[in-house]
């Protein structure tokens, strides 16, 4: 296919750019900072006509696409002013999507967000693990502009029958020499209740964005995408009796098995964690497990 990446310059972006030149898929990067290049375009999401014009096609570079991925965005809260944040990443969605839709463009992925499930957990989950059937708790700023951005997907779906938007509900992205870090997390049980113990390496994270776009299905669905295990080495069922004794289990945990339930994306998407900081680390890894 041909693919426009939003944001395929940062953490994630990196890999999924990545993963779709290595999938044989066309690419290419919309952002407002990058590398110049064939797979390069800038473009500011926040300016429609950019956007738009963008997707249409530019000079001899491209002629449109047959698919967007949407990653562009302030990737976390607390990074600008809570007005900022919310003017800069719903504006640009709301770009992205439309543009799309005008550019006759009926396959779009995009980033939606673990905060959206009531991170960072100050009231309990309504159960573990949890999972999409529970509605949106945002919690913050760019949590509800990822609620919102979900809403208008809904929206727009429903206006257009033929129309797919897959949202994916990334954990903690994580570089392979983030996992550097991981083992310390083991004394405090508290340092990472925030997310459930939850990440997502950014190859896994591109793995499920290549799998969404192979979903061709109509319609609006949202995905939790994590990796399969917590970035603990206690097992997740003595996590969660100790910090979130009063919420129940909707099953027996097994292992370190990850608290943010991915089973919807491997029903629906095949979806896999391929990579996990257990295996790459693993001399530290037998040094805390004796």
């Amino acid at each position: 296919m041909k693919i426009a990446v939003t944001g395929g310059s940062g953490k994630l972006g990196r890999h999924v750019v990545r993963g779709l030149l290595g999938g044989g898929h066309e690419v290419l990067n919309l952002d407002r900072v990058g590398e110049r290049g064939p797979n390069f375009l800038l473009v500011d999401l926040r300016n429609y006509g950019q956007v738009l014009d963008a997707l249409l096609g530019v000079d001899d570079r491209h002629s449109g696409f047959d698919a967007v991925v949407h990653l562009g965005a302030i990737p976390a809260p607390g990074l600008l002013p809570d007005a900022a944040t919310f003017e800069n990443n719903m504006l640009s969605t709301y770009n992205v999507f439309q543009a799309a839709r005008r550019a006759g463009v009926k396959r779009i992925v995009y980033a939606s967000s673990e905060t959206v499930l009531g991170l960072p957990f100050d009231i309990d989950p309504p159960y573990l693990p949890v999972d999409e059937e529970y509605p949106a708790r945002p919690e913050s700023t760019y949590s509800l502009v990822k609620h919102l951005e979900e809403q208008l997907a809904r929206e727009l779906v429903r206006w257009d029958p033929e129309l797919s938007i897959s949202a994916l509900r990334f954990s903690n992205v994580m570089d392979e020499s983030d996992y550097e870090a991981f083992p310390n997390f083991a004394a405090d049980p508290m340092a990472r209740k925030w997310n459930l113990w939850g990440y997502i390496d950014g190859r896994d994270g591109a793995q499920a964005v290549a799998l969404a776009l192979d979903r061709e299905k109509p319609g609006f669905e949202a995905f939790i995408i994590a990796n399969a295990d917590t970035v603990m080495l206690r097992p997740s069922a003595e996590l969660a009796a100790e910090v979130f004794p009063n919420v129940p289990l909707r099953r027996e945990l097994v292992g370190r098995e990850t608290l943010l339930s991915i089973e919807k994306a491997r029903r629906l998407l095949g979806f896999e964690p391929r990579y996990s900081w257990h295996t790459s680390l693993p001399r530290r890894f037998d040094r805390q497990e004796e």
